[in-house]
């Protein structure tokens, strides 16, 4: 096995190609989680047909964008603001609001804790446990944000890597003490097409009720577009998603971006298929997952599931160096906060790459 210290993401492609000298456009990604049917064909035709746009400044308030996310989101169109990634957004909300102490529910995705260290504020975790199958308990939770005097609660539904979901009755409850408490609550949805239910998971509905809460999604991972580097928010405050606007650069979405985001919102027969594979392989590869020895499966929302290695001779640089070898490429997660090298994450492929994956699980636990 290579001994190396760096923990490998979906991203690091390169990087994995230095070192096991392996073509990188060979390696299945089980660690980007982006969705296994790739480009909409919708999407290729109509960028085919209207290369054009580009020789033209977008639309700079991104109307008939914004109009097309509204629809596809079920609210209003004045609820939405476009940034360059879901990452341009997080920068601006930040900028708005001088937040001294923020909430990270740990372990989570780490751009959070980058943008707001950038922005002089303070992270504090409140962490979940595998003891407590990463659930949530609002009781100490609220708790905790009063203990701390915290200003800005950042909250990942589903959450990456746990792929645990909060429902709507959970949300209205959090959305509720935030209000009470002057607490802004910053929700990161980039997972939530996945989930089975996601009428049942997303805040949206809550967006005419309060208006201390942004929620921002992107078309990297459920629409496989991750180089568009299209995202989009939604809130309910008018306030500040003027702000937003004003103080942010124009034109961060180019026309190639703006136009493809009219057209992905819109392909149905994409979505529905999408849904359905991903909904068929969540089931049947944690099924088989659970009859191997030695692993711990955690109960997944989204469109990956976090796995714990509980025989003692195994751990997750073993099983990655053997998956990398095979040209499979999973996450090993002792780089999250709470977690170490006995928990590993993995996205749903195709089938038949899956069924690649779950042999070479097997065979290395023995």
């Amino acid at each position: 096995m290579i001994t190396h210290t760096d923990h490998f993401h979906g991203s690091d492609l390169e990087k994995i190609e230095q070192l096991y000298h392996i073509k990188k456009e060979n390696i299945i990604s089980f660690s980007a989680n982006v969705n296994p049917l790739g480009l909409s064909g919708k999407l290729c035709e109509a960028l085919k047909e209207h290369l054009d746009v580009i020789t033209s400044y977008p639309d700079r308030e991104y109307t008939e964008l914004r109009k097309s996310i509204a629809s596809y989101c079920h609210t209003d169109f004045e609820n939405v603001v476009a940034g360059n990634g879901s990452t341009e957004l997080i920068s601006a909300v930040l900028r708005q609001k001088a937040f001294k102490n923020a909430c990270l529910i740990s372990p989570t995705y780490s751009e959070y804790e980058r943008e707001i260290s950038l922005g002089g504020g303070v992270c504090h975790y409140y962490m979940l446990t595998p003891e407590n199958h990463f659930a949530l308990c609002t009781e100490e939770l609220f708790a905790f944000l009063s203990d701390k005097e915290i200003e800005l609660l950042v909250l990942c539904n589903p959450n990456n890597p746990t792929s645990t979901a909060l429902n709507r009755e959970i949300l209205a409850e959090i959305l509720g003490f935030c209000k009470k408490n002057g607490v802004f609550v910053m929700f990161d949805e980039t997972y939530i097409e996945f989930v089975e239910d996601d009428a049942d998971t997303t805040a949206v509905p809550f967006l005419s009720h309060f208006d201390n809460f942004i929620i921002l999604r992107g078309i990297s991972k459920f629409f496989a577009s991750p180089g568009l580097r299209l995202g989009y928010g939604l809130t309910g405050s008018r306030t500040l998603i003027r702000s937003i606007n004003e103080t942010k650069n124009p034109w961060t979405i180019n026309s190639l971006a703006e136009y493809a985001g009219r057209v992905l919102f819109t392909d149905e027969e994409y979505i529905r298929r999408t849904k359905t594979l991903i909904h068929t392989e969540r089931n049947r590869v944690c099924g088989i997952l659970r009859t191997i020895p030695g692993l711990k499966v955690y109960e997944p929302a989204a469109n990956f599931v976090l796995v714990k290695i509980e025989k003692e001779n195994r751990n997750a640089d073993i099983l990655f160096d053997a998956a990398i070898r095979r040209s499979l490429m999973i996450r090993n997660c002792s780089t999250f906060q709470g977690l170490d090298n006995r928990f590993f994450r993995l996205c749903f492929m195709n089938p038949e790459e899956n069924d690649l994956l779950l042999s070479c699980i097997r065979k290395t636990m023995g």
